[in-house]
């Protein structure tokens, strides 16, 4: 009977953190948490010990966004908006899966900031700054914000093309302001569109005031603190100023995804339908991005349920529309392809409106 009365209690304790939790009211979260942790002490005294050490992971770093910190976010003058989106605690849909060097480059600066006490014992210091380039859609900002979580930070995008000003002088007041903000915030600091203001500087159109604006942003790059983590993403790395590359610590290149990349990007987004077409949709979408992938299963989804039909045959129009865009060699090597993931030559004939005679002869010769 006492087991039976103690499952019932946790069960209702659990359900009273959910409610709390859910109306975000972090303080009686805490408060309430707190009260868990005297009244487990003595019946389990690792899970009171867990529960305190939570608070007071909560208390050091809980404090980087609330209150004064989100309130002293520098605000554009005229509009009054935040000049900068933080992000905190940093939340992700999807654990992301990158191809094995890349892992190992966004790893790395992870690790460095992990052990950075060992760095700077050997008089090294973590990576204070990066540049990350590479097509739209390919996990940049993705990445960044997979840094922030796994560092307990705060994430502060900075959308450079957003708060260019019909006054420069308040775009380098603006830029400036929110530097020196991150400056003073252990965070992860994402400069987006780095492009739009770091390309202008060599081109004889563009007015002074914004190429001095660019020589501000290269020396506070050359100077940034180790305390925050710089990160400038760029989608257009032939337009950046030659003296851009040089400035930043490490350079990461976000390509597209491969065959396996975009295969488990759809066995992601469709759960246990991924199985069955993964292969398929993969080599259908091989070309696009993660995020033009993640879009076209979305909206399949999305169609299915408000149209009550079911998901294949969306799944069959999203390669049907594919397959629309293409030219006559490229379905060949689609419908090949198709045939090497598992279909029939008759189904890749009927997705591709390739004929059967047109893939067997694309198999000998590539055979």
């Amino acid at each position: 009977m006492k087991e039976a009365d103690d499952i019932e209690r946790v069960w209702a304790d659990l359900v009273q953190l959910a409610r709390l939790s859910l109306l975000g009211k972090e303080r009686d979260v805490q408060v309430f948490i707190r009260r868990l942790a005297n009244r487990y002490k003595q019946r389990s005294p690792e899970l009171a010990d867990n529960l305190s050490k939570l608070l007071r992971e909560a208390n050091s770093q809980g404090s980087l966004l609330r209150g004064t910190a989100v309130e002293s976010i520098p605000v554009d003058l005229d509009s009054r908006l935040q000049l900068a989106r933080p992000e905190y605690p940093v939340h992700l849909d999807f654990e992301p899966h990158w191809e094995p060097l890349l892992q190992e480059q966004i790893e790395q600066l992870v690790s460095e900031r992990i052990r950075e006490e060992e760095l700077y014992k050997e008089n090294l210091h973590p990576t204070r700054t990066a540049l990350f380039t590479g097509p739209p859609g390919v996990g940049k900002t993705l990445a960044a914000r997979w840094i922030a979580r796994r560092l307990g930070r705060p994430l502060v995008l900075l959308d450079l093309a957003a708060v260019m000003s019909s006054f420069l002088g308040r775009t380098g007041n603006n830029v400036r302001n929110i530097l020196d903000y991150a400056k003073g915030l252990p965070c992860v600091l994402l400069l987006d569109e780095f492009d739009a203001i770091a390309k202008r500087r060599d081109d004889d159109t563009e007015v002074g005031e914004l190429k001095r604006l660019v020589t501000v942003l290269l020396q506070e790059i050359d100077n940034w603190p180790g305390k925050s983590l710089l990160i400038a993403a760029t989608n257009h790395k032939e337009l950046l100023d030659p003296a851009v590359w040089r400035r930043f610590e490490a350079i990461i290149e976000f390509g597209m995804p491969s065959l396996d990349d975009a295969r488990r990007t759809v066995e992601l987004h469709l759960g246990e339908m991924g199985q069955q077409w993964g292969a398929i949709l993969a080599t259908t979408l091989q070309g696009l991005s993660y995020a033009d992938i993640e879009r076209l299963i979305r909206r399949a989804r999305r169609e299915a349920v408000i149209q009550g039909t079911p998901l294949d045959e969306k799944l069959r129009r999203v390669i049907h529309d594919r397959v629309g865009n293409l030219k006559k060699t490229d379905r060949a090597d689609l419908a090949l392809s198709l045939v090497q993931a598992g279909l029939s030559q008759r189904e890749a004939h009927e997705w591709t409106g390739v004929s059967r005679d047109t893939i067997r002869k694309h198999q000998e010769v590539r055979s």
